[in-house]
């Protein structure tokens, strides 16, 4: 893959899609611009969401949720949007408990779609064991919003002895996935392009609550969550790899992708580290914890795929791969946008 250097912020007359995709010009929006002239102590760490301090430790977290199409194989707009916000919370140490549901509905969407996608989005916040507690609802005009747009925030709290952070990811680190990745990407791809494969290639969308409480049964000495989506794993571990200063060594053979996907994505040119995940967690901690948390979680069913892919190090900020033929790349972040549309 070329690597290139995207152009500064105000080079850009217009925003792009490659503004959205995750990538170093998302990167760029977000510190150029969103961070520069709106930051403070809690933006500026660029986490998933904001750790505060409200008679004890509360994590607040938002996003908002654009998938094209609505429906796939695997979830639709509405479970992608409890779990995203869920997940981003579990993130930062917390357990889930309230989430509010914005949607901005255009005209024309077919009532019966609208049913569907509510009842989806109260059966997963039952999955995820979280209240939708507040909400606005607005419509727009046929032709100005593409269907549905949904906005979930989401509080949750942070038990005693839980520091979550990508500043905290440190030399000897291990780094686990909890499970087969680019599931989701290629599913949305697949479905808006009418692909088809041998299987049904279907999204991961999943909670994470579940697994992160298995994860502190072992231990609560972990320095990093990450659920690897816009931009996938090697986007993902980039942030984490920018915000501490250290490096991180991955090996191509431990990251595991599902024959479906592999195949899918050898046909179209595309990396499954850059491919949108929305049922993943990335963990990183001590070394001497890894193998104890990874036999716990392979016992869940959302980790029952999990490994140990790469360690940290001393090296400066750069994220590098062993591959299948024993040589060493650099897994730089993707530039622009390789799936409009994914979340």
């Amino acid at each position: 893959m070329k690597v290139t250097c995207p152009a500064p912020i105000n080079k850009y007359d217009t925003v792009t899609l490659a503004h959205g995709g995750g990538g170093k010009l998302s990167d760029r929006l977000i510190h150029d611009l969103f961070i520069r002239e709106l930051g403070n102590a809690w933006l500026n760490k660029a986490h998933d969401g904001a750790v505060l301090e409200m008679n004890g430790k509360i994590a607040f977290s938002t996003d908002s949720f654009v998938v094209n199409p609505l429906f796939f194989p695997g979830g639709n707009i509405g479970d992608l949007a409890v779990n995203g916000t869920v997940n981003d919370l579990v993130c930062c140490g917390a357990i889930p408990e309230f989430l509010s549901l914005g949607l901005i509905i255009e005209e024309g969407l077919k009532m019966d779609d609208l049913r569907r996608i509510i009842l989806t989005i109260k059966n997963a916040a039952i999955n995820a064991k979280v209240k939708i507690v507040t909400g606005d609802t607005k419509v727009v005009e046929k032709g100005k919003g593409d269907k549905i747009f949904i906005n979930t925030s989401g509080v949750g709290t942070i038990p005693e002895g839980i520091f979550i952070s990508p500043e905290r990811c440190s030399p000897g680190d291990a780094v686990i996935i909890t499970g087969n990745i680019a599931d989701h990407g290629i599913s949305i791809l697949s479905s808006r392009e009418g692909l088809s494969f041998e299987s049904t290639i279907k999204s991961d969308t999943a909670p994470l609550n579940g697994l992160a409480e298995i994860l502190y049964q072992v231990t609560k000495d972990v320095h990093v969550l990450r659920d690897p989506t816009r931009g996938g794993v090697a986007s993902a571990l980039n942030e984490i790899s920018k915000s501490s200063g250290y490096g991180i060594l991955l090996e191509e053979k431990m990251i595991s992708v599902s024959d479906q996907v592999k195949g899918a994505c050898e046909i179209m040119g595309f990396d499954p580290l850059y491919i949108a995940n929305e049922g993943k967690l990335l963990i990183i901690l001590p070394e001497k914890h890894a193998r104890d948390v990874l036999r716990a979680i392979r016992r869940h069913p959302l980790g029952k795929d999990a490994s140990i892919i790469g360690r940290v190090n001393e090296g400066p900020p750069v994220v590098k791969i062993i591959t299948l033929v024993g040589s060493t790349r650099i897994v730089d972040m993707i530039s622009g946008e390789q799936l409009p549309r994914i979340c």
